[in-house]
């Protein structure tokens, strides 16, 4: 194994996965830490942890024990992934964790960019921007869990750190790969270790990850990677061939428990020609609604199209439903119903499941318990198929991944295959 990633949740970690294996490596997706060694034909490893939203004492812990493994693999680099819109709180946890891997592997100048053109994401004079809107704009702000208030990346990440923070600007970054690493180590000379680089288009990310040949550690969202298999390519280092890829026919579901303004219209789209049923904060916490009971509306409704089980209230719902109940208790017992669920579905034989959400993606994968999964092709930008066994392929799509028809067309590219 060369190239060891950390991923903060399931989405994010397969979107990643898929990046590399767009790029040319052979790459296994690990559902947290392993308990043995890896496959030999193993190129590149990404261990998905469910750490974003949890205590940073706990997020880093992890995060070290996965870092270990890795380590214990052969890996020559190391990638922490998060988010491409930054998810965390002033608390943590991408500083506390960027912190604590740094300090493991002795690295003293870490980029930090979570730029995905492809979706929308870029970073300009160290600010996020979601599309045209910064992220404190885009919708991000009413998060549930992470609400972004803040587009500086710089003074963001500040509140997570003990130490400064630096920039490398657009314009450096135009200017290539030596012009990028010079001005990493000025960065480094000034005190900063965690550097914050700005990044527009795919043309950035490649010279950032070209630049960062020789790092140890980098972080950012899966953009970030486009240009290290490249690396080891040019070192003479990959195979150059990637496995086969079959298609999955079978019963098919989404579960949605993402909030998100683009998740909210691609409801809105499927509802109108396929079976959508709401869960209600209300609903799930007076018991009302159990996971066998959906199940079997869900096998039930399969001749009328692609059944979808959703629980993504608008913002005010969602604020007023945290206010009776409690944020962690609303969040708890949707995630648990919604990996119910998908416990009872794979047990009456669906074989294609689509979900939509990290947390929730996070709470299905741990229920499920597959050990790693293949990384298969491209459903959108950042959101491939996946399969962790032989009868069940999973679509893991984070909030504001997808067109608007992500759902219909999930289910086709699980069945018609590569």
């Amino acid at each position: 194994m060369l190239l060891g990633c950390i991923g903060d949740d399931f989405t994010g970690s397969s979107d990643l996965g898929n990046t590399l294996v767009k790029q040319g490596m052979r790459t296994v997706q690990y559902v947290g830490v392993p308990s043995g060694d890896a496959a030999g034909d193993v190129e590149a490893g990404v261990v998905a942890l469910k750490s974003r939203s949890i205590p940073v004492t706990e997020a880093v812990a992890q995060s070290l024990a996965a870092l270990e493994w890795l380590q214990a693999q052969g890996c020559r680099q190391f990638l922490f992934k998060y988010c491409s819109t930054f998810d965390s709180t002033p608390e943590g946890n991408i500083g506390p964790v960027a912190e604590a891997l740094a300090d493991a592997l002795g690295a003293s100048r870490v980029i930090v960019c979570p730029a995905f053109p492809a979706t929308g994401r870029s970073v300009y004079m160290g600010h996020l921007f979601v599309g045209d809107r910064l992220l404190n704009e885009s919708g991000m702000e009413n998060h549930p869990l992470t609400p972004m208030t803040d587009p500086d990346l710089r003074r963001w990440l500040a509140l997570q750190c003990t130490g400064s923070v630096g920039h490398v600007p657009a314009q450096v970054v135009a200017a290539g790969p030596e012009a990028i690493a010079a001005r990493l180590t000025e960065e480094t000379d000034k005190g900063h270790r965690l550097i914050v680089a700005d990044a527009i288009h795919d043309g950035d990310l490649l010279a950032l990850g070209r630049a960062a040949k020789d790092l140890p550690l980098l972080t950012g969202g899966s953009g970030i990677a486009m240009g290290l298999p490249g690396n080891f390519a040019d070192a003479g280092l990959l195979a150059g061939t990637a496995a086969d890829w079959q298609g999955q026919a079978g019963p098919v579901a989404v579960l949605s428990g993402s909030c998100s303004n683009a998740t909210r219209d691609q409801i809105a789209l499927h509802a109108q020609d396929n079976p959508a049923r709401e869960i209600t904060a209300e609903s799930a916490m007076a018991g009302e609604v159990t996971a066998e009971g959906l199940a079997d509306w869900v096998m039930a409704e399969q001749a009328g199209g692609i059944p979808l089980v959703y629980s993504s209230a608008t913002p005010e719902v969602v604020r007023a439903a945290q206010e009776t109940y409690g944020r962690a208790a609303v969040a708890d017992k949707l995630e648990g119903l919604m990996a119910a669920l998908a416990q009872a579905l794979v047990a009456r034989g669906v074989t294609r499941l689509i979900v939509a959400g990290g947390e929730t993606s996070g709470a299905v994968v741990e229920a499920l318990a597959p050990e790693s999964f293949r990384i298969g092709p491209e459903i959108d930008p950042g959101v491939p198929v996946v399969r962790p066994s032989e009868t069940l392929v999973l679509a893991l799509k984070s909030g504001n991944f997808g067109a608007r028809d992500f759902f219909a067309k999930a289910a086709r590219q699980m069945e018609q295959g590569g």
